[in-house]
């Protein structure tokens, strides 16, 4: 299953959807100085409008690229791909690309906090899939008991999956989690409504099938069918679904988050007795409250691209889309492209002809 190692870039450079989102460049600027701050072998090429951008003239490691329209929340995809050719969010992405020469593009990883729907169609359109991928597939981590992350996909992109893709999703999930958290044999879980092989839908029992044969070929550290609690509780390093349930998913989580930091939040305002209580817990109820925060776990993955392409959340606030430069910066700089190419083929090759 282990791959040849991959020395980590010298040097990163990400290209961002400066105007993407519910409030484009309110937060995207300020975030990609703090960014900058924080990562001296990194640099930005700043995608958006000549007078959105001016507020960043003159920053170090950082370039503009003009582009005159912009992708909203609400544009169909047929907009962004086909009417709106010069929208921030097709500029940035294009930045990956290869020139005709072979050379590599002017950014190992685009960033945009624009319209979902549009971004996989325009990332799936101009970088195309990589060998042995059928379909891109959304990933994010969530929060688990071991005071650790556990990662997820797809979340959305692929609502109809069948065996294959399933399995596909659990080689882009180990790639993606070797290269961001360090693990080089991750285990992966598949989603399900019970431990037992015998259970679930037809495509879980035969995507179980193909993921035990790479198990047994060394290719995918399959643990197993896990449960929707098994994410929280840590399992597993990877969980694989398919994207309606991977959706539903991520949005209870969010709710219940923001439920439970709603509910510290009104106990300290509640009464005396309460307050003081809070107070005793202050520390302990700091530390939920950041383990549960959404905002540390921006910035989902669009894996099986001929490119790095990372979906911040559209109301992300300055903080928010930080982190999500920053899950980009890990996986260009750890090299994601070259650990998928790795693990894909010969995942793929080891397989019955019918599977691959």
């Amino acid at each position: 299953m282990s791959e040849p190692a991959h020395a980590p870039l010298a040097s990163v450079r990400l290209a961002v959807d400066c105007m993407g989102g519910d409030h484009g460049v309110a937060v995207t600027l300020p975030a990609c100085r703090a960014f900058l701050d924080k990562h001296p072998d990194a640099s930005l090429t700043l995608v958006g409008s000549e007078a959105a951008l001016a507020p960043a003239a003159g920053w170090p490691r950082c370039r503009s690229v003009l582009a005159s329209e912009v992708v909203t929340m609400d544009d169909p995809v047929e907009v962004a791909l086909r009417k709106k050719r010069d929208s921030s969010m097709r500029v940035a992405i294009a930045q990956l690309k290869s020139d005709e020469s072979g050379d590599a593009g002017a950014a190992d990883a685009c960033v945009s906090a624009g319209n979902t729907g549009a971004l996989m169609a325009l990332a799936r359109y101009l970088l195309k899939t990589l060998d042995g991928i059928d379909r891109p597939a959304i990933a994010t981590v969530m929060p688990n008991r071991r005071d650790g992350f556990t990662t997820v996909l797809d979340l959305g992109a692929n609502v109809d999956c069948t065996p294959e893709h399933l399995l596909q999703f659990a080689v882009l999930g180990s790639a993606l989690v070797a290269a961001v958290d360090g693990k080089e044999e991750p285990t992966v879980g598949l989603l399900n409504i019970g431990e037992e092989a015998i259970k679930g839908s037809e495509t879980i029992k035969r995507a179980g099938e193909l993921l035990r044969a790479a198990a047994a070929g060394g290719h995918v550290n399959f643990f197993g069918n896990v449960e929707g609690n098994d994410i929280y509780k840590g399992t597993v390093d990877i969980v694989v679904c398919d994207g309606f349930v991977g959706n539903v998913l991520l949005k209870t989580s969010e709710g219940l988050a923001s439920m439970l930091t709603d509910f510290i939040r009104q106990e300290f305002e509640r009464n005396l007795l309460t307050k003081l209580a809070a107070l005793v817990a202050l520390p302990v109820l700091r530390h939920f409250k950041q383990r549960v925060d959404p905002r540390r776990y921006n910035g989902a993955a669009l894996l099986g691209l001929r490119g790095l392409v990372f979906k911040s959340h559209g109301s992300a606030d300055a903080y928010a889309f930080e982190m999500a430069l920053t899950r980009a910066y890990d996986a260009a700089r750890n090299r994601l492209l070259a650990r998928v190419h790795d693990r894909i083929g010969p995942t793929l090759a080891a397989l019955p002809a019918q599977a691959a």
